[in-house]
């Protein structure tokens, strides 16, 4: 949370494979909430709500993959206690492996995430974050290329390609934007959701930045189906994520599958790392999040849109899964969702 001064500290990793763009970009979006906008329209700068400082394991510049020199401005030790860490997008290929690397980083990323920080992660950041184990469990998203990869090499993670922002995890704290510009998103509603909504506008005007609120979805048709290895599991995968507020849908799964269902069951949990039902779960708690931001449909009508008819129990599964009541939910998130796109609707008319 904010310090006493009122400004909250954000932690910019940088490594070898960073994205200069991105890394600069996130680091001159987020210093300029609350300082920017007086200076355009009244030519007075006010003073900066967030601090962001660009760190690395040993503070020293470097060569980025990409050839620009990056420059951070702490190292580990020298870096003040981060209220949220930032991952910037990564320049590597869908098959490109992390095994083996950023070992300091993982051990400072654990500490961080015993010290109770927010994670925040751009595109291909967040294979930072699984490699080193902090996703297990996790909704998550990347760019839309790469989400079969992350789904592959990370089988306890559950992949959204639809969404071009996820935030997920023990309260909340693992914040995950999609593909290409969607860190402008990510920076966006780090400032809404620390500094305010209206704050989180004023700087999305300054820069001209779009909220993409249509998601990955088109894009993410594009590359295979996330289990291409089990042809059976595949096409149930497809199946599911259209049908997942049918009745049955384990049940019907097993159906189209052409196996008995225990067996189904057991070649589903291979393939995805977790059971039919877990998956169903994970399908429909992931919607219900989008309705609960983009609607007013009362929490009765998401549950049922989704496919659970006992209210009770879908307020107490989706408490245990996401840590807040479906209320507590939408109070916290959809009121930024709604000022960003009502804000990108105005300027755009």
């Amino acid at each position: 949370m904010p310090d006493a001064a009122g400004k909250l500290t954000v932690a910019i990793l940088a490594l070898p494979e960073s994205t200069p763009s991105t890394l600069y970009g996130m680091h001159e979006v987020l210093e300029s909430a609350g300082r920017d906008w007086g200076y355009v329209v009244a030519g007075s700068p006010g003073e900066s709500k967030i601090s962001p400082c660009i760190v690395s394991a040993d503070g020293a510049g470097f060569r980025a993959v990409n050839g620009l020199w990056v420059e951070p401005t702490a190292s580990f030790e020298t870096c003040p206690e981060p209220d949220v860490v930032a991952i910037p997008d990564l320049l590597l290929g869908p098959d490109e492996d992390l095994a083996g690397r950023h070992a300091a980083e993982h051990a400072w990323l654990s500490q961080r995430r015993a010290a109770g920080a927010v994670f925040a992660t751009a595109c291909t950041g967040a294979f930072v974050l699984a490699e080193a184990g902090l996703l297990d469990g996790c909704d998550v998203t990347t760019h839309w290329g790469y989400c079969d990869a992350m789904a592959e090499r990370y089988p306890n993670v559950r992949v959204h390609p639809n969404r071009a922002l996820v935030i997920s995890g023990e309260g909340q704290r693992f914040i995950m934007a999609g593909g290409g510009t969607s860190w402008h998103d990510l920076a966006l509603f780090l400032i809404g959701r620390y500094v305010g909504a209206e704050e989180a506008m004023r700087v999305a005007r300054l820069h001209l930045l779009e909220w993409h609120h249509v998601g990955q979805q088109p894009f993410a048709a594009l590359t295979r189906t996330r289990q291409a290895r089990d042809a059976v599991i595949a096409r149930c995968q497809e199946w599911i994520a259209q049908h997942y507020d049918e009745d049955s849908p384990v049940s019907a799964m097993a159906k189209l599958s052409g196996l008995a269902e225990r067996s189904f069951k057991r070649r589903f949990a291979q393939a995805t790392g977790m059971s039919p039902l877990e998956y169903v779960h994970s399908l429909r708690l992931e919607e219900t999040k989008l309705l609960l931001e983009t609607t007013d449909l009362p929490v009765e009508d998401v549950a049922y849109k989704v496919g659970y008819e006992d209210g009770s129990f879908f307020s107490r599964l989706f408490r245990r899964k996401v840590g807040l009541t479906p209320a507590q939910y939408r109070k916290r998130f959809r009121a930024l969702r709604q000022a960003l796109e009502r804000d990108h609707e105005a300027v755009n008319v």
